[in-house]
């Protein structure tokens, strides 16, 4: 079975209809326009297939309405689910630009072979993003940028990094 990717993440009903209001998960939201069906996936994993009826942007957001879930009270059943589509659909990236989720669980090392740890999280600053690197004894903090990250080989779970003096010691 396909690993999942998720696009969007419901936050609460809206309205009568069974309207939902979710976060929007992808750096590309005009997939929803042609989106048919996506698999709804719930905290403890449960995964239901759903067909979207309608879907429109406000504001940062996006408003659902699927198949089946009419009302304010069915609606409330989806609160919290993921709306996911199979890795396999998702959106081709260029070279060099990775998804979050194959960065996650790769192996840190530096060039000279020191192991740092395993990659729990990318975080946004605004700026360089910043791989949150598991250790044995701590966390890491470092900068996702070509000049840090020389090889990222997202098939071995592996990223290669030449870091500044210093930059671990904190």
């Amino acid at each position: 079975m396909d690993d999942l990717v998720a696009i969007a993440r419901i936050v609460k009903p809206r309205g009568l209809k069974g309207e939902l209001v979710a976060d929007i998960l992808t750096d590309f939201p005009e997939r929803f326009e042609s989106l048919e069906t996506v698999i709804g996936v719930s905290l403890d994993g449960t995964r239901t297939d759903l067909k979207i009826e309608d879907s429109w942007f406000q504001n940062d957001r996006i408003i659902l309405r699927f198949d089946g879930f009419d009302t304010v009270e069915r609606a409330e059943e989806l609160r919290g689910i993921e709306i996911c589509i199979p890795e396999s659909e998702a959106a081709e990236l260029d070279e060099g630009e990775f998804y979050d989720w194959q960065l996650q669980g790769c192996e840190v090392e530096t060039i000279d072979g020191e192991k740092i740890g395993v990659v729990r999280e990318l975080m946004r600053t605004g700026g360089t993003e910043i791989l949150i690197v598991k250790g044995v004894e701590k966390e890491y903090m470092i900068p996702f940028a070509e000049s840090i990250c020389t090889e990222v080989d997202i098939e071995s779970k592996k990223i290669l990094v030449d870091l500044p003096e210093g930059l671990l010691e904190f």
